[in-house]
């Protein structure tokens, strides 16, 4: 009898705390952005989860800079304040920051006192790098309880994505990310890669979609975005 109360205990959690917050807040809130509200036509923007990256980020800001294309990026605190030099890199070249939290915990394994902690350090961080930051994505896409709400306290646009490659599964090779990327993406899309993290090597993967991917996108009279830019209008 014990047993099945706490398993029931347990369920009533797991519900309440997680799986009807995630619903709510991915299919039902406002707050949450999935998609460019404005477009001149094939509009897209293109962001990059995760870093960032000594590995691969500066690499990644190669490709865009060789394309005349800008992206946003939404960074793990505690990463971008091991990285300064290539977080300045991004400001200096125009590319739009948003929040990742602080070490790209899950909101589902967060209880409440770190997911204020999240947001309550991670912000810090940027501050301290002289980042105002109105962005947010929480990793996978997941929401608890409390991450909305403190989202909305610290007046950060939560964004998430309606294109995604996969490109942080082992094996998923660049051929396929491409891809993937050119049978899907259409206009108002925001399309969410990985510049960090993921399978062991996965975002040479993204880098090597990334550089026949965007001429080709191009060519095909898309208009790239930084997140600031859709806002604003």
């Amino acid at each position: 009898m014990i047993a099945l109360y706490i398993l029931l205990v347990l369920l009533l959690v797991f519900l309440f705390y997680m799986v009807i917050p995630n619903y709510i807040a991915r299919n039902k809130s406002k707050e949450v952005i999935k998609t460019i509200n404005k477009s001149n036509g094939k509009t897209i923007a293109l962001t990059f989860d995760d870093g960032p990256d000594p590995l691969y980020t500066n690499r990644l800001l190669d490709i865009l800079e060789q394309n005349n294309i800008k992206a946003t990026f939404f960074l793990v605190a505690d990463k971008a304040d091991q990285n300064r030099d290539i977080v300045k890199r991004m400001v200096e070249e125009g590319h739009g920051i948003g929040m990742h939290t602080l070490y790209h915990k899950s909101a589902w394994l967060s209880l409440p006192h770190e997911t204020i902690n999240e947001f309550k350090k991670g912000l810090a961080i940027f501050d301290r790098l002289g980042l105002n930051i109105t962005y947010y994505r929480p990793p996978w896409g997941t929401f608890n309880a409390f991450t909305l709400k403190n989202a909305i306290k610290n007046n950060l646009k939560i964004i998430l994505w309606t294109v995604e490659a996969f490109d942080w599964r082992k094996n998923n090779s660049s051929s396929n990310i491409e891809r993937i990327l050119l049978s899907r993406i259409k206009d108002k899309d925001i399309i969410v890669l990985h510049d960090s993290g993921g399978a062991k090597g996965a975002p040479n993967n993204t880098l090597g979609a990334l550089e026949s991917t965007i001429p080709k996108l191009l060519d095909s009279g898309f208009d790239f975005i930084t997140i600031d830019e859709m806002i604003k209008g």
